[in-house]
């Protein structure tokens, strides 16, 4: 009995001793209000059995920063220490930044050189005491209780861990191919349907692969640390699974990743050749994943059995070197190129689909003027695809019967021996007519020349030193800006004789390349305005119109912007018929477009950038109807105060949204007047009526909110263009606003 009760005593005093050992690991393991990671001090904050660390992470030779979750185990070398959640998703910073968790409860990332704020876990209202990093790789922050009251598992990047579940409230986005590209989040993304089903998307419509069927409202996806990829109902018993080749296998490490080309991958660390193992993937043929190549480009395989890409607009050897679209407006007609076993993806809303021969599909597409390409099926059902969007992308292989045709500005026949010409009768030749013809045009061609001999020149020793003095100081600007002179000015612009814009004026150089010149005030002061162009020319961004030169002489101010083809936003809006091209998805897609640009302004730039005066007249349409912000930069020339505050952009962004969806002037009601709507439960009310009712509803709710937020009266309210970004990508949720004007 004694020995028993002496058994019982030490047994009691050995758990105490373990509880409390657990008490004060869980202590350590707890991160405490106000503490700091710096990129400085290189220090992080890691999870207790030390398997993922918390911090700063370069992936580049720039000293760019991101800051994430990271694999940390011993057993993994640094360089593969893969990271698997990053804050913000696109998020860079500079080496003199630092994370704190605030005495306000906030997780926050301080830009030190801006001065700014550039992502927060926007928790200061939620009575958060301290943090830890669990050992499953889950950042958290806790209150009093003990309870979790935000966690990185809930806003994923672009990796799933074990344990980690994934909803139809998330997305993964996969990240940029270049990580210091113009915008660093990319096109493809991961989510769930309204069905249940997991889902790969390039773009906000074109979907490449879905997962099994297994219907139901309130799925989630789950990796098991067995290696399996499942959807899990709410009893979490599985209706759908997917396995690795390694199921089952002792292995300690494991992510799901939706990578750069487009593909869902899960991976297992193999300790034997200390690497990370694609052990499933959701596309077994790479060149199914949409876009593989690009916007422009064919996939196909090597004889190695790897996927490459080629240019199907390339007439030499199809690299894919500068591959884009030629222009469609063509002086001498166009052609088609013939391309057997290709197959180009149709998954576009424009898209038409007929059924016709291969010649009829040919002749089709040349008789459109708005035909870019096309595929005919070639497999008995007769079947046509007409492309009509500046994306022409697919797949070649022997084992494919159909045949695709891209149009292109008719040239010489000699040039492709694809060619397809616009009749069977072009493709029979008489060579001695040809021959005769010939000599003929070369005779004449001699008159002509000899004609205007005398009148080439006289010019021509005016045209070489034009052209010299205009582009004179390229090589010698940091920038490549070209430097002009105000008579050049006038030259170029025949007098200021095509005015396109407020103060703008189109212009054409020695070069033959468009551009639109801006006046600025005369009375700017040299060395600050040079200062100013300086860094604005430095600014490189496909949504943000690129400055290409500038004229400062005696009391001239010009800046020099490419030119944009179809003009601002706001002539289409104001024109009856040239709204109807706004289609809802392309005023979705403008939106998003503007705010990567303002967002990469605020954040990506080496000075924070501000617009201040940003309305629909700035955004330029190109070509293809994309969105271009102009005018940016200017309040750092002028001086003027009204550019001083990056909430100014927010709130103009709001205003611009609700312009741009409701197809009205901004007025002073329009804000009231359009939240009145939203909160009476008929947003639709606000969607321009010349929409004719074409809108997607989830769309329309998550734009009116951002902007109903952007717009708040208190500036602290409002979010930070990084969060406006990841909000219209649907990367991120968005709560119901307040009252803006309250």
């Amino acid at each position: 009995m004694l020995q028993q009760e002496g058994l019982l005593l030490r047994s009691s005093f050995l758990l105490s001793i373990f509880v409390g050992f657990l008490l004060h690991s869980l202590a350590i393991s707890e991160i405490p209000l106000g503490s700091k990671l710096s990129v400085v001090d290189k220090n992080i904050w890691a999870s207790p059995n030390g398997d993922f660390a918390f911090g700063f992470f370069n992936q580049t030779d720039e000293p760019n920063y991101s800051v994430g979750i990271r694999f940390n185990s011993k057993s993994i070398p640094l360089g593969k220490q893969t990271l698997v959640w990053t804050a913000g998703a696109n998020i860079m910073v500079g080496e003199n930044s630092y994370v704190q968790l605030t005495q306000d409860g906030e997780l926050v990332i301080i830009d030190s050189l801006k001065q700014v704020t550039v992502w927060s876990s926007r928790t200061s209202r939620l009575s958060v005491v301290s943090a830890a990093l669990h050992d499953n790789g889950n950042l958290v922050l806790l209150n009093e209780e003990k309870h979790i009251v935000w966690q990185s598992f809930n806003t994923p990047s672009d990796t799933l861990l074990p344990g980690q579940n994934f909803s139809r409230s998330q997305m993964l986005r996969a990240a940029s191919k270049n990580i210091m590209s113009d915008y660093l989040s990319s096109y493809y993304t991961l989510f769930m349907n309204a069905y249940g089903q997991l889902q790969l998307r390039w773009e906000i419509h074109v979907v490449y692969w879905t997962s099994g069927s297994a219907p139901g409202s309130n799925l989630s996806a789950f990796i098991t640390s067995a290696g399996a990829l499942q959807l899990r109902d709410q009893d979490l018993k599985p209706v759908w699974s997917v396995f690795g080749a390694d199921y089952n296998d002792s292995i300690s490490y494991r992510f799901l990743r939706l990578d750069v080309d487009g593909n869902l991958r899960l991976y297992s660390w193999h300790e034997a050749s200390m690497s990370w193992r694609a052990v499933w993937q959701a596309v077994e043929n790479q060149c199914n994943v949409f876009a593989t190549c690009g916007p422009h480009g064919i996939c196909f395989f090597t004889e190695s059995g790897s996927p490459d890409c080629k240019c199907p607009f390339n007439l030499v050897n199809g690299s894919m070197e500068k591959c884009s679209i030629p222009s469609q407006q063509c002086e001498s007609g166009s052609n088609l190129f013939s391309y057997k076993h290709t197959l180009l993806y149709g998954m576009y809303t424009d898209d038409l689909v007929v059924g016709t021969s291969l010649q009829q599909c040919r002749s089709l597409c040349l008789k459109d003027p708005l035909c870019t390409a096309a595929t005919f099926s070639n497999d008995g059902t007769a079947h046509c695809l007409v492309k009509r969007t500046q994306y022409v992308t697919g797949y070649s292989d022997p084992s494919l019967s159909s045949v695709s045709f891209v149009k292109v500005c008719a040239d010489p026949l000699a040039v492709n021996p694809n060619l397809s010409m616009s009749s069977p009768s072009a493709q029979k030749f008489c060579f001695p007519c040809l021959i005769g013809a010939a000599s003929v045009a070369v005779f004449l061609l001699f008159q002509l020349a000899l004609g205007f001999w005398f009148y080439r020149r006289r010019k021509r020793r005016r045209n070489l030193v034009r052209k010299k003095a205009s582009f004179a100081y390229t090589s010698s600007n940091s920038n490549d800006l070209i430097v002009l002179s105000f008579s050049e000015i006038e030259d170029f612009t025949e007098k200021f004789k095509h005015q396109i814009g407020r103060e703008m004026f189109k212009a054409i150089l020695p070069n033959k390349e468009p551009v639109a010149i801006k006046e600025m005030n005369a009375s700017i002061e040299e060395r600050k305005y040079r200062s100013a162009v300086s860094i604005i020319g430095g600014i490189h961004h496909k949504n943000l119109v690129k400055l290409q030169g500038y004229c400062c002489e005696l009391n001239h101010r010009f800046l020099v912007y490419e030119y944009v083809k179809n003009g601002s936003v706001e002539k289409y809006i104001e024109d009856h018929k040239l709204c109807k091209r706004l289609t809802w998805g392309k005023r979705v897609d403008i939106c998003l477009s503007v705010a990567r640009a303002i967002s990469y302004l605020h954040t990506s730039c080496r000075k924070c950038i501000i617009h201040g005066n940003l309305k629909c007249e700035d955004v330029l349409l190109d070509e293809n109807l994309g969105a271009k912000v102009t005018g940016f930069g200017l309040g750092t020339i002028v001086g003027n105060e009204a550019f001083s505050s990056a909430t100014r952009d927010v709130e103009d962004f709001g205003r611009m949204v609700l312009v741009l969806v409701s197809g009205c002037r901004e007025v002073g009601d329009l804000c009231e007047w359009a939240y009145k709507e939203w909160s009476d439960g008929h947003p639709e009310n606000v969607v321009d009526r010349r929409l004719d009712g074409m809108h997607i509803t989830h769309e329309l709710e998550r734009v009116l909110r951002i902007a109903f937020w952007c717009l708040q009266i208190d500036e602290r309210q409002r979010p930070s263009m990084s969060e406006v970004v990841m909000v219209l990508e649907g990367t991120s949720s968005v709560d119901p606003p307040p009252p803006p004007f309250a």
